[in-house]
């Protein structure tokens, strides 16, 4: 089986949430998270953000991020988002085509937006020939692999807020960030006064373990609804829910973070050694781009999957995961030199 540094959705389960699931796997108990193991997954998650927020398991990231910006959306109105967002790029127009809503897309550097990008997106208010900009959605980490400080999210909220626009955070690898940066779950959240946020254990060594977290809790009563009406709502939510109970117990979430950012820290060291390999990106996480000899490309895909996230640049992306292991970077970084060695005697 070839060792992917392609995705960490590509990694498999840690065993301790797998251990979780089969010890709830006994008996009955009622659906569609009427039960006990949800309940307490909730109080798990008040204790991490605080306890004025409401609590909505679903199935996918995609589908967190579309319901959490249905729930402010009316049809006439706009997200702003970065251009490389995954609400824009890798989501196949599911927020446009379930909110109804256009997507207002900003260029940026290294995928992050700020109060002076955003205000040159802002125009036409009030006027009914334009979109009406509602919703600032921010990624963290950004799909470039950097993070926002709590302080740069602030800034943006408070100039959201200023403007009567809420925002979104489609926290996916949100626990990458925390240890990335020292914080807290809440330092990046409740702290910065964002609205509502979309925050996944998947990527992180959790399986179909994804939420939505309401830091308004007086604007989202209809997001029960949106969930049954946007199909996210399903009936054995304790295999969920029970998954969120170990991740969020025992440091879990922060042993596996940070091993997928350390072994990346690792693998950016020993490629900026290597002459022929420029990489593009500054390091924030787990993910790392760079730009390699065009002719070794497809002989090292031949043994390591990765991604070509550019492809009229040849740009790849290496991310590695919860329970990628040095060794297997060392060996990827020996193949690696071994092709490269071979394209200069050639």
């Amino acid at each position: 089986m070839k060792i992917s540094l392609g995705s960490d959705n590509h990694s498999g389960v840690d065993p301790k949430i797998l251990e979780a699931i089969t010890l709830a796997n006994v008996g009955y108990t009622h659906s569609y998270g009427d039960d006990d193991y949800t309940r307490r997954a909730i109080d798990k998650f008040k204790e991490v953000f605080g306890h004025d927020i409401d609590v909505y398991f679903v199935l996918t990231g995609t589908g967190a991020n579309v319901l959490s910006l249905q729930n402010f959306l009316k049809p006439y109105e706009a997200v702003i988002c970065a251009q490389s967002a995954h609400i824009n790029v890798d989501e196949c127009g599911a927020p446009e085509h379930f909110t109804g809503s256009k997507l207002i897309s900003v260029e940026t550097k290294q995928g992050k937006l700020s109060p002076e990008l955003l205000e040159k997106a802002i125009f036409g208010v009030g006027d009914e020939h334009h979109v009406q900009p509602r919703i600032i959605s921010l990624s963290q980490v950004t799909e470039l692999g950097s993070v926002y400080t709590p302080a740069e999210i602030k800034a943006i909220v408070d100039f959201a807020h200023s403007r009567g626009l809420y925002v979104h955070l489609d926290g996916a690898r949100l626990a990458n960030a925390v240890v990335a940066l020292g914080c807290s779950f809440a330092d990046l959240t409740t702290h910065t006064g964002i609205d509502i946020l979309s925050f996944g254990a998947t990527k992180n060594g959790a399986m179909l373990a994804e939420s939505i977290v309401c830091f308004r809790p007086d604007l989202s009563s209809g997001m029960k609804f949106l969930r049954k009406m946007g199909m996210q709502l399903y009936s054995k939510m304790r295999y969920s829910s029970v998954q969120w109970l170990a991740y969020l117990s025992d440091n879990l979430w922060y042993e596996n973070a940070k091993n997928a950012n350390d072994m990346a820290k690792y693998l950016y060291s020993k490629l900026a050694e290597i002459p022929e390999v420029k990489l593009t990106q500054p390091l924030g996480a787990n993910a790392l781009f760079a730009l390699l000899p065009k002719e070794i490309i497809e002989p090292l895909r031949e043994e390591y999957y990765f991604y070509t996230w550019d492809e009229f640049t040849g740009e790849i992306r290496l991310m590695c995961s919860f329970d990628t292991r040095k060794e297997d970077i060392d060996k990827f970084l020996g193949f690696l030199q071994k092709l490269i060695d071979s394209f200069k005697s050639h």
